[in-house]
């Protein structure tokens, strides 16, 4: 019911961590890890009779609660101790892996549980519990109702667990690989841990490197950054010098660039990628099919035919959308979303892809293009429009705005 990294296949250990396995045998620079296969989660949920939950949302919290609470076996603890005491009981990353994760035709990016900074064996267990009781979220619900899909607990919904070596990143980020022979690789960096940027709570350095190599470069405020302390998860300021400082270099993008092209190639098209640098080498914590490449951001030149009374941000997902403007700051606030209502809030994590089978569009103040939010956005074809400052006290409730999630502009009344 384990299985090293380096044999993991998408058949027994779901999409992610396949893909993981197949770079580690193209030997490409993946941390080393194992995965609780398919067969752990079947055994767990056995003589749950989950097929029985109707798919209200009492039900299905119930079921949460029963899968988050269900012992794993003996046999399974055990063979979970001897893979941590051969990594070296490190701090690990325990990450989900589900059958319906990471295809060509849905990502579900951000829809599952993953963990950082998980020590011993008694927390690992309990964070592969969480990521398997997150098959049946909310969000992850809806986000397989609004693809297309029936949500509800089902014998094909079955998820593995990637167990990682945990890595203390300097800098991670995203990067898109070309779509076509005429595109350029998309790339975006932010100081320390990857949920910064695929979060969307910081606005990242933006690189965009061309056919000929050439890299042009869009540098954010960025104000924030995610560490590791001990067993937690710390949110930092940037100190003042370093907010406008390049995460990356030009031959780091180039690099990056060249790295994405070797990975596309081995797994045969365009792949949607999170790496991070640590002590100055490179690695590929995960990548997977692009299913909605971003809008390309307008030329600079272009700005000065933008009307002043207009907000700009950047380009987060295609489309022009005018509705009414709905203020949302947190979970407290989800109940006054309607549909059509444009969201307009500091930022989405994945918790609120619920809102997104309803809004008519959206505009944050911090993310990029590649954040989770961004791309489920473009997967349910909802433009948005990312990064406009104080967007949330700029813009008011019930005000008519239009936004062009292909330009990044936001114009109303009283902007």
């Amino acid at each position: 019911m384990i299985v090293p990294l380096t044999e993991a296949v998408a058949d027994t250990c779901g999409g992610k961590a396949g893909t993981l396995g197949a770079l580690l045998r193209a030997g490409l620079p993946v941390p080393d890890g194992f995965v609780v296969s398919f067969a752990a989660y079947l055994a767990a949920v056995r003589d749950l009779d989950l097929g029985r939950f109707a798919g209200e949302p009492d039900d299905l919290a119930v079921a949460r609660q029963a899968l988050a609470a269900r012992p794993l076996h003996a046999t399974v603890i055990d063979a979970l101790g001897r893979a941590l005491d051969e990594l070296g009981d490190p701090a690990v990353a325990v990450r989900s892996s589900a059958a319906d994760e990471d295809t060509g035709q849905a990502s579900a990016a951000g829809q599952f549980e993953s963990f950082l900074a998980v020590h011993g064996i008694s927390d690992v267990a309990d964070a592969v519990r969480a990521c398997w009781a997150s098959l049946l979220s909310p969000r992850a619900i809806s986000y397989r109702d609004a693809s297309g899909r029936d949500g509800r607990p089902s014998a094909d919904l079955v998820m593995a667990v990637i167990v990682q070596r945990h890595l203390d990143a300097e800098v991670s980020g995203v990067m898109f690989t070309p779509a076509g022979p005429d595109d350029a690789t998309e790339i975006e960096a932010s100081w320390g841990l990857g949920p910064s940027i695929v979060g969307g709570t910081v606005t990242p350095d933006a690189y965009r490197v061309a056919e000929d190599g050439t890299v042009t470069r869009t540098i954010a405020d960025k104000r924030t950054r995610l560490d590791r302390r001990g067993t937690q998860l710390i949110v930092r300021d940037v100190p003042a010098h370093a907010r406008h400082q390049p995460t990356i270099d030009d031959a780091t993008a180039t690099q990056l660039a060249e790295l994405g092209r070797e990975i596309a190639g081995a797994l045969g098209g365009p792949q949607d990628i999170e790496w991070a640098i640590v002590d100055g080498r490179t690695w590929v914590l995960q990548a997977r099919p692009i299913t909605a490449a971003p809008p390309r951001r307008p030329s600079p030149s272009g700005a000065s035919d933008i009307p002043a009374t207009t907000l700009t941000g950047t380009p987060g997902s295609r489309g022009t959308v005018t509705g009414p403007a709905r203020i949302v700051r947190g979970p407290g606030d989800f109940a006054r979303v309607h549909p059509g209502d444009i969201l307009v809030c500091p930022f989405t994590d994945p918790a609120w892809t619920p809102l997104l089978r309803i809004a008519a569009g959206v505009v944050t103040e911090t993310g990029g293009v590649l954040s989770h939010a961004a791309i489920v956005a473009r997967e349910h074809a909802i433009p948005a429009v990312l990064g406009i400052p104080n967007a949330t006290s700029r813009l008011h409730d019930d005000t008519l705005i239009t936004i062009d999630g292909t330009t990044g502009t936001v114009a109303a009344t009283n902007a």
